[in-house]
């Protein structure tokens, strides 16, 4: 659901599937999808607003398709006050 342009943490994932606490489990989990899985993996950042998949040999790539959705960083980060994806309330409940 989180649309082009914007992104989530980790974190954010793990309290919407009703596990606040599995933030690191989340990022195993889109680490292990097929590669035709049509999850936007890359809209899912880490909570200081960097990018941890340069651990696995993808923050490039990540960056990358970040940028060319219109995300900007500064340094190596992402301003998550401008670019952090909330669900309408309704859809949080």
């Amino acid at each position: 659901m989180v649309p082009a342009g914007r992104v989530v943490t980790y974190g954010q994932v793990a309290r919407a599937v009703g596990v606040p606490t599995a933030a690191r489990q989340v990022g195993f989990v889109l680490h292990g999808l097929a590669p035709e899985a049509e999850v936007p993996w890359q809209r899912v950042i880490n909570a200081s607003g960097g990018i941890s998949t340069f651990k696995i040999g993808l923050g490039e790539l990540q960056s990358a398709l970040l940028e060319h959705e219109g995300i900007v960083f500064t340094g190596d980060r992402v301003d998550l006050r401008r670019y952090r994806w909330q669900p309408p309330t309704d859809l949080a409940s």
